[in-house]
């Protein structure tokens, strides 16, 4: 508490007369940082623009008295530290106000400055605790939030269950990565089991019964991802009304998962490296570090390279995000795996809706793996979600089952009425015509920025990744 600068913590001194006011100021104006009002209607005024740590009220005062104005200060401001001046012992309106907790500390008058200074330190000290005990209790109770949802919602292994020698492989590399605290980055295609993976590192490592915490970074635009990140003072930016605890601390011993991060800016990214590094954080606004430990997991939607821009990260942050690659393998490279996951995701829906379909048929089975699911583990499981329910506790048939899109295509469409030749239009041809008018759109983008993938991300107003996708899926070479 000796660190504390009592400067910087606001004084509030109400009065109904000047003299006083002044004689105050005269005293105290070196040692704090002080704010007047003349009455009690005027002191509660300036208390609703005011975050004052200590309020100093004249007992004696017309239209309203010192321990009335401070009663209904503390309502406006519950962690105030109230401190009444009186010339007059009346016991036991005094011992009633302080009982009410309307008063903290009351002083007759003539007032000692060294015994004021003694308790307007004291006054500020308290108002310190009480905030910092505040914080720790919604730390606390973020915790318990996010334990109670892990509860919740236990672990599902069943997605990285499968036998293709891809998935013993990926179970072999979460083993090893979990007996490790170096960060972690799943290389993996939009609609993977990243999370479960993410997850599976966390429950297997030491860090099990702490915090595993998620952040996902597309709900985060410019510096709110950095904000939500590391937390904020109080008055660090415009509506920053409170100080808040950031995600890193609130993962402090166990996890913080990343999810699709983009390419963050430097002065993120040198945070991110320090953290890497020395383990500490700050507060945006504050150069107070809190030293944490926390396992850093990164996903990216492609191969490291691409998906986070190699050329604009700083070369040790891009070092250390790489000690750990797990590559997690698209459905289309483990086939054999697609029926197996299929019959749990199945097994899981029927569960929840009795209902529903709970096996699959031969040529549904074989539909299935003959599909490349570009949405991977997610799309299949949407899939069979939609079959489930079609099925209506049947065996699911191939006419149930429809990929893509909202279900666009399905395995054995109904034959449309065939309109004169004059008027078909094929939908592959319309296709072809705004996949050309695409890729003509990115050509022109990336002539004007000089090839600047960054520059051109930004223009278009998408992110990175996902600019690196449909570069990938024209067969564009930059």
């Amino acid at each position: 508490m000796d660190e504390l600068d009592y400067r910087s913590v606001p004084v509030l001194v109400v009065d109904d007369e000047e003299d006083n006011l002044d004689a105050f100021r005269f005293a105290f104006r070196k040692a704090f940082q002080l704010h007047y009002a003349q009455g009690g209607e005027a002191g509660l005024e300036l208390l609703d623009r005011l975050d004052a740590a200590v309020v100093v009220s004249d007992q004696r005062m017309p239209k309203m008295s010192g321990i009335e104005f401070l009663r209904r200060a503390k309502e406006r401001r519950p962690d105030v530290f109230a401190v009444l001046l009186t010339a007059y012992a009346d016991l036991p309106v005094l011992v009633e106000a302080i009982n009410s907790g309307a008063v903290d500390r009351y002083v007759q008058k003539p007032w000692d400055s060294k015994e004021l200074t003694a308790i307007l330190r004291q006054g500020i000290r308290a108002h310190s605790t009480l905030r910092e005990n505040r914080r720790l209790r919604e730390q606390l109770a973020s915790y318990a939030g996010y334990l109670e949802r892990e509860q919740r919602d236990p672990l599902d292994y069943g997605e990285i269950a499968g036998e293709s020698e891809a998935m013993v492989e990926l179970r072999k590399r979460i083993d090893e990565a979990s007996e490790s605290s170096s960060p972690v980055l799943i290389e993996t295609e939009p609609g993977g089991e990243q999370e479960v993976v993410a997850r599976a590192i966390h429950v297997g490592s030491s860090r099990e019964e702490r915090p595993f915490v998620r952040v996902t970074c597309a709900a985060f635009r410019g510096e709110a991802l950095e904000r939500e990140l590391y937390g904020w003072r109080k008055g660090a930016f415009p509506g920053a009304y409170d100080d808040r605890a950031g995600r890193f601390e609130l993962a402090d011993g166990g996890t913080l998962w990343l999810d699709s991060p983009d390419t963050p800016s430097k002065p993120l990214q040198a945070r991110l490296l320090r953290l890497l590094g020395e383990g500490v954080v700050e507060r945006i606004g504050s150069t107070e570090a809190h030293r944490v430990d926390v396992r850093l997991v990164l996903s990216v939607p492609h191969a490291f390279d691409h998906a986070l821009d190699r050329s604009e990260l700083l070369p040790e942050l891009a070092a250390k995000l790489e000690v750990f690659p797990i590559r997690l393998p698209p459905l289309r490279e483990r086939r054999e795996d697609i029926v197996p996951l299929a019959k749990h995701f199945l097994s899981k829906y029927s569960r929840r809706n009795a209902r529903a379909a709970t096996s699959l048929s031969e040529e549904a089975a074989a539909l299935l793996h003959g599909y490349d699911f570009p949405g991977n583990a997610r799309e299949l499981e949407n899939v069979l979600e939609r079959a489930a329910v079609l099925a209506r506790g049947d065996s699911i048939r191939p006419e149930h089952l429809a990929f893509g899109p909202r279900g666009a295509r399905a395995a054995k469409p109904e034959p449309a009425p065939t309109a004169p030749a004059s008027e078909q239009a094929p939908s592959s041809d319309l296709a072809t015509r705004l996949e050309d008018i695409e890729r003509k759109e990115l050509l022109s983008a990336l002539e004007r920025s000089g090839g600047n993938k960054a520059e051109v991300a930004r223009s278009l107003g998408i992110q990175r990744t996902t600019l690196y996708y449909r570069l990938k899926r024209l067969g564009i070479e930059a």
